[in-house]
This record gives C-alpha cells, structure tokens and sequence, in this order.
C-alpha cells in the first residue's frame, strides 16, 4: 500500500490518504462509508497498525481495482481526490523524534569523502549515527529555501527511508526487518560549511526544510528486499547520484539491530540509511544547489521527490 498525508483548500491540516494509481481516497472517509473506523493521522495509523490494516485492506477490496473515484460509497461522501488537485506533505508531517540518520554507509562515497579530509579510504567499523532536527522536514515536492547569510555550501543526498512500524529494544538482526511499518524517499539537504565548521553533523543537517521526504510511504509488504533498490539523484535533470541500495556497508537488518542495542525504538521512528557517492563538495570542483536548481531525488519501488530551491 501507499500512504500519504494531504491538505486539500478545505481540509488544510494533514490527513492520511491511500493511493490507487493517480487517485487518493481519504481514509477516514472511505471507513466511514463502509461503516469502518481508521485513524486520520499517519502516526496513529502506525501504531496501530495491527488493527487497522484490515479496514485498510477492505478499502481497497471494495474498489476492486478500479479508481477510487467509480466507487459510488466514496465519491458521495467527496472522499476522493485526484493525486495533482492535493497538496502532499511529509508522509509524517511531525515525527515523535527527531530522524535518526547514517553517515558514510555506502563505501564509494566514504571513500569520496576521506580523499577530500585526508583520512584512510576504509568505511566505518560501525555505523556513524547522528539526527535531523524536526523542524527539517519538508513535503515531497516544497521549496529548499537557502540563505546565503548562513550557508554557500548546500548540498544534496538522496536515501532511502526506513519508518518502524513495530518497536523495540535488543531486537535480533534476523528479526529486524519484522519491525518494519515501510519506506519512503529522503534528501538529506546538507550545510557542509556548516558541517565543517561545527566539526559534527548535526546543525549542518538541520536547517530549516532541509529534510524533504514522501512522496508517501509504501508498506513493507511491497518491499521483497530493501537491499536491491536502485537510488538516484538529479540536479536540472542531469544525474549526480546513481547506486543502489546492495552497496550499503550496514544493511537495513544490521541497522536497526545495532541501533536498537539498549535504545528502544518506537512505532513512527524515522531512519534514514545514508547517501551513495556523488554528493556535490566531493566533485571536482565542488558543486553546490543554488536558487532556481530543481532537485529530483528517486528510490526504486517507492517513488520521487522534486524540490526547487528558492533564495531567500
């Protein structure tokens, strides 16, 4: 399944949404005229899960596989939305937490990075974890706003996103992937003057709306291995990153277990698992995003995000 958070004119808090093709039906709405019940919030819906799946699946059953929008019982309540009529937000607008992220976990771009800072070209012995703040998180397809007064240096990296759908503390690597709600896209917008001047990730990786994420999140079930994903970045459509996700050195199963060890991790935990090569202040010479730029960030199986950058 693909679920999303949208606003609409009328309804312009954030509700949760189910995706067919080119349409979404409002969940609530549709549970309603089935007579069902279904939380109207990304967060709620993950953590409960296990109750809702079922009104989720009967959702779909009853429109057969047509458009949402032939389904007599949803289009009377106007439970239906074409997908370019809505506005589409994070597909968890505000996490619980801040997001917990990976660095150098893709050996080609730790190589990239220690030829630039002079260090050996080995990848880490142990995942390198550090966080976005909440107030980085940005829609599918919003504005990269940059000020110049605070950073000349913004640079891109697309990720896959794991979201955790079933919590918990020591999990086993080989029951990791049990603990998954779904995936989604990440561009892990970077101040690398930032980066480099605070000598750690966190502020550089925390200006304003330097988090875009969604389109939506596609549940586990669709996912066979999240270690077979082709991932890509674009710049004015010119290709900057091209990976996928097998060249991780820390698996999504080994990520979680590690992160889990004595650190309990709760349904709607965001993870994002780290940036192939290709990254700009690693080109020679280095490239960065700058107003007008259009930045399109892609996971196979998921979907894609496009965000222009806009000068403030």
């Amino acid at each position: 399944m693909k679920l999303v958070s949208f606003s609409t004119h009328t309804l312009p808090t954030p509700h949760l949404g189910l995706v067919l093709n080119d349409e979404l039906v409002d969940v609530d709405l549709a549970s309603r005229a089935l007579e069902l019940s279904a939380p109207d919030q990304m967060l709620e819906l993950i953590s409960t899960y296990e109750q809702s799946r079922q009104t989720l699946q009967t959702i779909l059953a009853r429109a057969a596989g047509r458009p949402f929008s032939q389904v007599k019982a949803f289009s009377e309540l106007g439970a239906v939305h074409q997908l370019s009529e809505v506005q589409l937000t994070s597909p968890i607008p505000r996490p619980a937490k801040n997001i917990v992220c990976l660095g150098l976990n893709y050996s080609e771009h730790a190589q990239e990075t220690a030829a630039l800072r002079g260090r050996s070209a080995s990848g880490p012995a142990y995942p390198i974890f550090f966080t976005k703040a909440l107030t980085s998180i940005n829609g599918p397809y919003g504005e990269i706003s940059i000020d110049p007064a605070v950073s000349s240096q913004i640079d891109w990296e697309v990720e896959l996103g794991v979201i955790i759908g079933k919590g918990g503390k020591n999990i086993r690597e080989e029951d990791a992937l049990a603990h998954v709600f779904g995936y989604t896209v990440i561009n892990d917008i970077t101040a690398r003057d930032l980066q480099e001047q605070h000598k750690q990730y966190f502020k550089g990786k925390s200006l304003d709306g330097s988090c875009p994420m969604g389109p939506w999140i596609v549940t586990a079930d669709e996912i066979a291995d999240p270690q077979q994903l082709a991932l890509s970045l674009r710049v004015n459509g010119v290709t900057k990153q091209d990976s996928t996700t097998n060249q991780m050195i820390f698996t999504v199963r080994q990520i979680i277990a590690i992160l889990s060890a004595g650190l309990t991790l709760e349904a709607g935990d965001i993870i994002a698992t780290g940036t192939p090569s290709g990254v700009g202040f690693a080109r020679k010479p280095p490239e960065f995003l700058k107003p007008g730029d259009v930045v399109e960030a892609e996971v196979e199986g998921i979907g894609m995000l496009r965000n222009t950058v806009r000068g403030i």
